[in-house]
């Protein structure tokens, strides 16, 4: 809208069915957003409104919050669902503190889909060939276009802890600063879509797919979440000896009885399980450990006051709101009805049946329709709402024939 009818406050209305757009354009059958398709309002966060460094022409964006037209948060908006979820854990006199690490992939412009993503070409006339993991020189060949990232970062008041070229060929990773849930969502989310605006500014493109190339590591949205006390900012995670609390243990039991039911929010593509079927660093399961990156739930080496809880399967095409959302449901239904993990693994380990997760986007839907959990903790109109959207998703998918089947396969009828 122009700045004109935002400054007068003039309301921008949205159909509630857009909510539950698919990612082909299509929309789910009325029912699942009210038959009248109504509007909702949209209402800007007003510190998350910010003039967009990398427009040659003035132009800003303002993070709305999607609410009925009588005034309460839509069920159906996901940035809506993580608000709830920090209120439930205010209501106890508690704050989740999180942080989010981003994995993706910088690659020359893809015009034909069916062939596969390659590397760009650097200043130095070449394509990186995936030997530069955590090279202190691996992206001077894009230094122009980091730049501007670094630049378009400060002017959004993005701060970035860690930057660092990853294991994949032209993949990296940021580890934004831990705090409150809801800003980190919105700073991910803003992270994205400057990295993609940037990157078309510079003949580049960038891909947050969970696995853009194969035989090539896929990229993660690992959650690292702790849990402090609201009166003292204390971590509830460690006692007074610096040792893990009852709190601890329980809010790792409710993520591991979470995870299955909830694989389809943090994994919500066909794409991301080709990332979770080849587990190296993408841990398919609930199991949890001291550090060790074949574990789902990973607690990273540190001090008792920086002890936490990593959620390691949320893949980079994740929507961030929903993922930090159903990471700390999890956990907060663990602490509420105090449920203990499993023991502990170090080192290699099989994983038990009932820690498996679902390794393909329908049976993590399926799982999804018979979770009565994931009803409780979000409501029954978002669940069949976001089933009914990535369902359609998925038959689009089953729509095409892929190369490797024509190839493969043609032969042997």
């Amino acid at each position: 809208m122009t700045a004109e009818g935002f400054l007068e406050g003039r309301r921008l209305q949205l159909a509630r069915g857009v909510l539950l757009q698919c990612i082909m354009g299509g929309y789910p059958a009325a029912r699942f957003y009210g038959s009248d398709d109504g509007d909702l309002a949209l209402i800007a966060d007003p510190t998350q409104i910010h003039r967009l460094p990398w427009s040659d022409d003035p132009r800003a964006l303002a993070i709305c919050d999607a609410d009925e037209l009588s005034g309460e948060s839509s069920n159906l908006s996901t940035r809506g669902q993580l608000k709830k979820v920090i209120a439930r854990y205010a209501a106890r006199g508690l704050a989740p503190v999180v942080a989010t690490e981003l994995e993706f992939f910088v690659f020359a412009p893809n015009t034909d889909p069916t062939q596969p993503f390659r590397p760009p070409v650097g200043l130095d006339g070449r394509r990186e060939d995936g030997q530069s993991a955590f090279s202190v020189s691996s992206n001077n060949g894009l230094r122009p276009f980091f730049n501007e990232v670094y630049k378009c970062m400060a002017a959004l008041g993005l701060p970035r802890d860690t930057f660092m070229h990853e294991m994949g060929v032209s993949q990296f990773e940021i580890n934004l600063l831990h705090g409150d849930p809801l800003l980190l969502a919105d700073q991910t989310f803003l992270f994205k879509h400057l990295l993609k605006e940037v990157a078309l500014k510079h003949g580049l493109t960038v891909v947050c797919m969970a696995k853009p190339l194969a035989h090539t590591p896929g990229s993660s949205m690992h959650i690292h979440q702790s849990i402090v006390e609201t009166a003292s900012g204390k971590n509830v995670f460690s006692d007074a000896h610096g040792e893990p609390t009852a709190m601890f243990r329980h809010f790792i039991g409710g993520q591991q009885a979470g995870m299955a039911d909830f694989t389809a929010l943090f994994a919500p593509n066909v794409n991301s399980y080709q990332r979770l079927c080849h587990p190296y660093a993408s841990p398919n399961n609930a199991c949890w450990s001291h550090d060790n990156r074949a574990a789902g739930l990973r607690i990273p080496a540190s001090s008792p006051v920086a002890r936490r809880v990593e959620n390691r399967l949320p893949g980079a095409d994740a929507n961030p709101y929903l993922a930090i959302a159903a990471s700390l449901a999890a956990g907060l239904h663990g602490i509420e009805n105090e449920l203990e993990p499993s023991e502990a693994i170090q080192g290699e380990f099989a994983v038990p049946d009932n820690l498996a997760l679902p390794c393909t986007l329908h049976a993590a839907l399926e799982r999804l329709k018979r979770s009565q959990l994931a009803r409780e903790l979000f409501g029954q109109e978002f669940i069949e709402g976001y089933i009914a959207s990535k369902t359609m998703e998925l038959t689009s998918f089953f729509d095409e024939i892929t190369p490797w089947e024509r190839r493969v396969l043609a032969a042997q009828a």
